[in-house]
């Protein structure tokens, strides 16, 4: 019994490495050349590390370049308060990890790759898929050739190529936002209790996430609204930054051009159904996150636990996986996400409809001066709803490192 996985992300590899780690035959297939590209996604939620330390990972994995941010920060128009401290939680992982996605990627490709029923393609796109005459998924077409497998999974993200041939289609929920995003220099007079922050001002807002050399800036902008801003260029943003956030206005003059941004446009959307015969979607194939949480990576993480729950049993006996329980396990928590975002997204759009600022509501400053539920915003971040646990069956059968 043997996979393809479609998509070399945080869930594609992951799931890579388990099931190789576990003996089954299994071969990831990336379209690019490296992952050495601009993600956005750097967040290293306490599962995640936890996760990897039973895995033997997350020593190593430490061992690289990271920012480790301890609380989750509004600043508002009425004042500033922290609505999570990661460090009060039970955990040696009390932080969220800021790591370059790429550090990460090349990390579980490495480890993945020493396996010996491990294979990574690159420069291998997905083209095409093959079928039986019943309809059922038995491999895929890529550049460069054809892979026959008992199951294909995609995990190529949120323009996933496999849900297309798949005729599966991902239903829009209510993104009203995109973001553009740029980085500035660290300096030492930062504040050092700054690490994961977000400033509100009135017609927009402003995400700061820490990193060992630099600042990672998102500038909210109103969907579709690109285009009519890059024509005003970058003073409203660096403005923003002079007016909301002051510890950076010595370094807003180094945004010069539009160019140093690169705009995401924020979506959220989930498939109806993540499988056919032969075929699963994980991650953003088959779910969109948007950035709001920073919580992409943890959900294509756990999706991919959830995966490996159930197939590593089912393809070690050779009989076809339920796909459909693998969907089953993970519905409620990514509802659940999704339904957060969506909120938070009409209370912007509200705002910025109003003139007003996108804030949370004042009381919750109140809320959050006691510790005990800023360890459960803490919580409820680093884990997310139903978190999935990595069964025992799954490390069973070991191979040789």
């Amino acid at each position: 019994m043997s996979v393809a996985i479609a998509g070399g992300g945080p869930g594609g590899l992951l799931l890579g490495y388990l099931l190789a780690r576990a003996g089954v035959e299994v071969t990831v297939l990336e379209s690019h050349a490296d992952f050495d590209r601009d993600f956005r996604g750097d967040s290293l939620h306490p599962y995640t590390l936890e996760l990897l330390d039973r895995l033997g990972l997350a020593g190593d994995l430490l061992e690289l370049d990271h920012f480790k941010a301890r609380s989750f920060r509004f600043h508002t128009p009425s004042g500033t308060y922290s609505c999570a401290d990661y460090d009060r939680l039970p955990t040696p992982f009390g932080y969220i990890a800021l790591m370059p996605q790429v550090r990460f990627l090349d990390f579980l490709a490495e480890r993945a790759c020493a396996l010996p029923t491990f294979t990574l393609r690159t420069s291998a796109k997905v083209t095409g898929l093959l079928e039986d005459d019943g309809g059922t998924v038995t491999g895929v077409r890529y550049r460069g050739g054809e892979l026959t497998a008992s199951l294909v999974v995609g995990a190529d993200g949120r323009f996933s190529t496999v849900r297309r041939l798949a005729g599966l289609t991902a239903k829009p929920l209510g993104a009203t936002t995109d973001l553009l995003w740029f980085r500035l220099p660290r300096s030492p007079a930062d504040p050092g209790d700054a690490d994961l922050d977000l400033y509100f001002g009135r017609d927009a807002y402003v995400g700061v996430l820490g990193g060992v050399h630099d600042w990672q800036v998102g500038y909210s902008i109103e969907k579709g609204s690109y285009a009519t801003l890059r024509d005003q260029g970058v003073e409203p943003i660096r403005a923003f930054l002079r007016e909301r956030v002051p510890w950076l206005a010595d370094r807003a003059h180094l945004l010069t051009d539009f160019s140093q941004t690169t705009l995401l446009s924020v979506d959220i959307s989930r498939v109806e159904r993540w499988h056919r015969p032969g075929l699963l979607l994980l991650g953003d194939a088959a779910h969109v996150i948007s950035p709001v949480g920073g919580n992409g990576i943890l959900m294509a993480v756990q999706d991919a636990v959830a995966a490996a729950n159930h197939l590593v049993p089912a393809l070690r006996r050779g009989e076809e996986p339920d796909l459909a329980a693998i969907q089953g396990d993970r519905i409620r928590a990514i509802e659940r996400v999704q339904a957060d975002q969506v909120r938070v997204e009409r209370r912007s759009a509200a705002a910025r409809a109003r003139g007003r600022s996108a804030a949370p509501p004042g009381f919750l400053r109140t809320l959050f001066a006691i510790p005990a539920l800023r360890t459960r915003g803490a919580r409820s971040n680093a884990y997310g709803p139903f978190p999935p646990t990595l069964d025992e069956s799954v490390l069973a059968q070991r191979l040789p490192s």
